[in-house]
This record gives structure tokens, sequence and C-alpha cells, in this order.
């Protein structure tokens, strides 16, 4: 950092001798070491982007090397965003709720204020995808996509090792689509249904994600096609996402404070497994064997609590 200040107030370029004296951390060094440090930040700074050029002052005496860092050169042009990018911007900003990027989100959207752009978080409130404590495995998994890292998770019963391709949200919920080395197969994963704590395997780099379109890989992973109904009731006010995909039907709720509802389900998807995610704000009615399923997978979820206290 000091380095990079030197070198952007310069307005000539300076040789070594006067970056030597000027930069905190060079002076007191030996002549071999002031070598050695001074070569190594100038490498890591063009790596990072930054363009350290080296010229001479005279003409005269090309030989007379020196080094500076045009301001030009290295500062970005003006932020600007359109009403729709900003609403963007502001939607992403609500989309990290855990505490650990709260932080970075915080320091995102005031870099984005000191340049001037207002992101507005207000407008599409209504769409923002949240990540929340019921997801405990999305920062793992986040992790593991953008550092081509393989992890491992139990997943309905089983242990899986996975290398994660995307993450999207979805129909309310996050998906993860990746290869499953447990399979030989890909897979897509409802993220809220990762039993326990993901850990990562190995180094990142690990494997390729397939050029390929993912979000036709993800459309032909979606569940087939409804061919059966549930009678189902809602509590009031409560899963506004199931309530978009059923039909209110008329007929006597169990409970005060609900309503009827008629779902179409998939007979081979994991209906039991939908309906249980919503706990007691949705009751199954009919048939029989939905109603014995989503019991038996709730008393499954108490018995995994009771093992993990």
């Amino acid at each position: 950092m000091n380095l990079t200040i030197c070198l952007l107030m310069a307005r000539y370029f300076l040789p070594r001798e006067k970056i030597r004296e000027a930069v905190e951390g060079y002076r007191g060094l030996s002549d071999a070491a002031f070598e050695r440090t001074f070569e190594r930040d100038k490498d890591d700074l063009r790596s990072l982007g930054v363009p350290v050029e080296t010229g001479s002052n005279s003409a005269l005496f090309p030989d007379d090397i020196g080094y500076r860092i045009r301001r030009s050169d290295f500062e970005l042009p003006p932020l600007e965003f359109d009403a729709a990018e900003t609403a963007a911007l502001g939607l992403a900003s609500t989309v990290w709720e855990q505490a650990r990027l709260a932080e970075d989100t915080v320091r995102a959207v005031a870099k984005l204020r000191a340049a001037g752009v207002e992101p507005d978080a207000d407008r599409p409130a209504g769409l923002a995808a949240s990540v929340g404590a019921h997801e405990p495995a999305f920062e793992v998994l986040w992790h593991a996509m953008l550092t081509g890292t393989r992890v491992r998770f139990r997943y309905r019963d089983v242990d899986r090792l996975v290398e994660p391709w995307t993450l999207t949200y979805r129909r309310g919920a996050w998906y993860l689509l990746a290869f499953d080395t447990t399979r030989g197969e890909e897979r897509q994963f409802k993220v809220a249904r990762v039993q326990g704590d993901p850990t990562l395997e190995g180094g990142p780099g690990a494997y390729v994600v397939p050029d390929a379109d993912l979000d036709a890989r993800l459309a032909a992973l979606e569940p087939a096609p409804a061919t059966s109904e549930a009678l189902i009731a809602i509590a009031d006010a409560a899963a506004p996402d199931l309530r978009r995909r059923a039909a209110p039907v008329d007929g006597t709720p169990p409970l005060p404070g609900y309503s009827c509802f008629r779902i179409a389900y998939a007979e081979d998807g994991d209906v039991a497994g939908d309906l249980a995610a919503y706990g007691p704000d949705v009751i199954v009615l009919g048939p029989a064997e939905v109603r014995d399923a989503v019991i038996a997978h709730l008393r499954g979820v108490v018995g995994l609590a009771e093992v993990a206290s």
C-alpha cells in the first residue's frame, strides 16, 4: 500500500534510491533485502492489475530507470448505473443476511454511495431472495462453487461428495446444481435439505465446470409434471409461495385461522418434504399416503434434532 501511494504521488519516474527513502518498510533494510522486497512488491502489484510503469526522466540518460503509476491508468472510470441496475444492486444487497456476509455487504454499499450511487432496495423488496439461518449450508456451498472446491455433505440420509457448478434461486428456495461423484451424475440439491454442516474436500481448482448452458441443465432437472392432487390447509398469511401454486377450495379447515387449498404434485417427487418444510403452517388433509409421508418426515426431523442435542 505504501509503495502504491508513493508511486501514485510521483510526478516523474522515481529512482530506486528515492523509493527506498520514501516508503515505510524499506528503510533499514540491507541492499540485498531491499532488492528482494522491492521486486516482490512490484510483482505483487502488477499481478493485482496495478500498472507499475518503468521509464526514464531524461532522454540523454535512458539507463537512469525509475518507476511510477499513472493516475489515469490506475483509477477506475466514474460509476454510472441506470435505474434498473441501481435497483438490482439494492436487491442484491438484501440477499446476504448472515452475519459474516453482512459486513462485506455494508462495505460494498458504502463504496457505491461514496461514488454517488444510492442502491434502491425498497422498490424490489418483495422479490428479495434471502439467505438466512434456515439455510446454514449456503455459505460453504457458495465458497465451494466460487473456488472450484469439492464439498461433502449429507442429503436424504446419504453422504455426498459433489463438485458445485452453480447456485440458483427458484420457487422460493436455493438450489445447487453439481456433479455428484457419489452417484457419478449431475444432480440438483435443495440447499435447505442439506443435513448438518458441509465440509470442503481438497483444495480449490479441483475440477472444471462444464462449458454448457447451466440454465438449460437446471431446466432439465425440474420436477416431473404434476400427476396427482393433495388437499391441504394453510394458516392465514403463511406460506405465500405455496398459496400462489395452490388453488383455493371450499371446505371446513381443521383449525381456526386456516383455509383449504388443493395443490398438484408429481407422484415421483418429494411432495412430503416440500410440505413438511412449512411445519405447522400447512396441514395435509389428504390423500392419506401424503399425510402419512409428511408425518414420517417430521418425525425424522425431530429424531435428528434429538440426536444432535
